[in-house]
């Protein structure tokens, strides 16, 4: 444990100051911003590490609410938007231009266009404290991470234990029935042996980066994905598998529908439901999937897998996990997780499918309900397991991508805009 020399942690304090031997450490550290307290939290684990007033958007200019994570820092940088302000010991969380910054002007009320401002000395020490991709959670009220256990949840494979040296037994018969069976026995106390070496089993390799992961209902793009990815397979020249309907792609999905003139008698749609199901019997696929998992890695796209979501008319709910601490050799992984309010639009909730977002995500336990309706295959489940490491992420998302998703981004959802 890092010895920590911290001043006036209480959120009423303007700053609070934090031992800089924590940023060798940043990997696990997550940053929470309270709008509503406009105040800011640095957290190791469950421990609040370092905090300090801000400055968030104000009306007309609004922060956007959800998660996100550092894309790129500067000592020194101009705003693009603002006529070139000054925005020292800039940590940027979007492309589109939100960012943590210092600023002389901290009146602890929303004053910004859209940054979440901070103290000068502040907003140096923190940006010696934290390295790309540490993740930042914006949010309407207070949030802390509470640790969380449920088997969905990832860990590494422990090493298989070695129970047996490579020591050769020999088995003895006696030479007749009235003779006892001689055993050979070590008496040490006769006749010392050099003790053998222990066999120790090997050291994992600690994974290279953490990676970071979101959950969320399948869309148009993964829908299209499968297709081409199936069709190809069948032998139909569908194209490369991006999720988009090229020329290739339709001629190929016409194709297959030619072939299957009863199953489509009623269904004038390109891409629907009955092709899916159709393409994957076909496959011999059985039923197709309603959920995927995304990987990223530094910033960039891994892989992404198929995943099942029960019950999917209720809302999954927001809920973000940080993989704090991992012991290989047990298998064991400490997650941390928080709940974050996004009321979806009527709108929104007709497109996925989605009938109850109350019941689903505010009674009971709702992050412990999200994760037990989720199943990932175990290949992919293997696969992830081989990759986690510390400061590795996992967003669970009814809303898919998002707009502000995209290259050297990690996943960023957005709760409120």
């Amino acid at each position: 444990m890092f010895s920590r020399l911290v001043f006036g942690l209480g959120l009423l304090s303007a700053t609070a100051l934090v031992h800089p031997a924590l940023a060798a450490d940043a990997r696990t550290l997550q940053i929470i911003v309270s709008k509503d307290k406009q105040s800011l939290a640095v957290y190791d684990g469950t421990e609040i590490v370092a905090t300090s007033k801000v400055s968030t958007g104000k009306d007309g200019h609004t922060t956007p609410s959800g998660i996100f994570s550092v894309l790129e820092k500067q000592k020194y940088h101009e705003s693009n938007l603002y006529s070139n302000a000054p925005m020292p010991f800039m940590q940027r969380l979007t492309w589109s231009g939100i960012a943590l910054h210092e600023s002389n002007s901290v009146p602890r009320y929303p004053a910004s266009h859209g940054c979440v401002r901070m103290p000068g000395a502040f907003a140096k020490m923190l940006y010696g404290m934290t390295d790309r991709g540490v993740p930042v959670i914006i949010s309407d009220g207070e949030l802390a991470p509470q640790p969380i256990e449920h088997p969905t949840l990832f860990h590494p494979d422990a090493p298989a234990m070695q129970l047996l040296s490579d020591v050769e037994l020999r088995p003895s018969m006696p030479d007749s029935p009235e003779k006892p069976v001689q055993v050979a026995m070590n008496d040490t106390a006769a006749m010392p042996m050099p003790a053998a070496p222990p066999i120790a089993a090997p050291e994992p390799e600690p994974p290279s980066e953490p990676i970071s992961m979101l959950v969320t209902r399948r869309t148009l793009r993964e829908t299209v994905i499968d297709i081409q990815t199936l069709l190809n397979q069948l032998g139909f020249s569908a194209g490369n598998p991006d999720g988009l309907l090229g020329p290739s792609t339709v001629q190929a999905i016409k194709a297959f529908r030619t072939l299957r003139p009863m199953e489509f008698a009623a269904d004038r749609s390109l891409v629907s439901d009955t092709l899916l199901r159709e393409v994957y019997a076909a496959a011999g696929r059985g039923e197709p999937p309603n959920g995927v998992i995304m990987v990223r890695q530094a910033f960039k796209p891994l892989f992404e897998a198929p995943v099942t979501i029960a019950d999917p008319g209720l809302a999954l709910g927001t809920h973000f996990f940080t993989l704090h601490a991992v012991d290989a050799k047990a298998g064991a992984a400490d997650w941390l997780g928080i709940t974050l309010t996004n009321n979806l639009s009527r709108e929104t909730m007709k497109q996925l499918g989605i009938t109850d977002q109350e019941s689903s995500i505010i009674t009971g336990k709702p992050i412990a309900r999200s994760l037990s309706r989720i199943t990932i295959p175990d290949e992919t489940r293997r696969k992830i397991d081989a990759l986690i490491a510390p400061g590795s992420t996992l967003t669970i998302s009814d809303t898919g991508l998002g707009r502000e998703t995209g290259e050297g981004t990690d996943f960023i959802t957005i709760t409120r805009g």
